[in-house]
């Protein structure tokens, strides 16, 4: 009974031991990790992505931890005549393409008046593909210091 005891003892601390030798193999790649290093709720590389991208236009609601972005009309000084309202939504804490929604809003002044207008499909696809583009160029960043 005594040895069973030691047995049971030392087999309960070397267990623990043992597993540490298998950790390295079930780690992610450095720059899996460093995409997920984060302290708010999603993806910190497209966050940080998406508020450059958007830098030019007024933010109306920021939520880190939900990860959307939503931004007041914005009226280019070019056309002003029409103006643009975005949001964008990160949806996963992975820096991946279908991590991240992007939707706009378009409204033309007709006779003083703002009316809704459809937004070009290829203005939405742009926008998306800036922010994946910068976040990319954020992370590349990141891993090479």
């Amino acid at each position: 009974m005594n040895r069973l005891l030691r047995t049971a003892i030392v087999v309960s601390l070397a267990l623990p031991l043992m597993a540490c030798g298998h950790r390295g193999k079930d780690r992610a790649t450095p720059d899996l990790a460093a995409a997920k290093v984060t302290t708010i709720g999603v993806n910190s590389y497209l966050w940080r992505a998406s508020l450059d991208t958007l830098s030019f236009m007024p933010l109306l609601q920021t939520d880190s931890n939900g990860g959307v972005i939503v931004t007041d009309w914005y009226v280019n000084p070019a056309a002003p005549t029409e103006r643009m309202k975005v949001t964008v939504t990160i949806l996963d804490q992975d820096l991946r393409a279908d991590g991240l929604r992007v939707a706009a809003l378009r409204e033309v002044n007709q006779g003083g008046q703002w009316v809704a207008s459809p937004v070009a499909a290829a203005t939405v696809q742009k926008l998306e593909d800036i922010i994946l583009t910068r976040a990319r160029d954020l992370r590349r960043t990141a891993i090479a210091n």
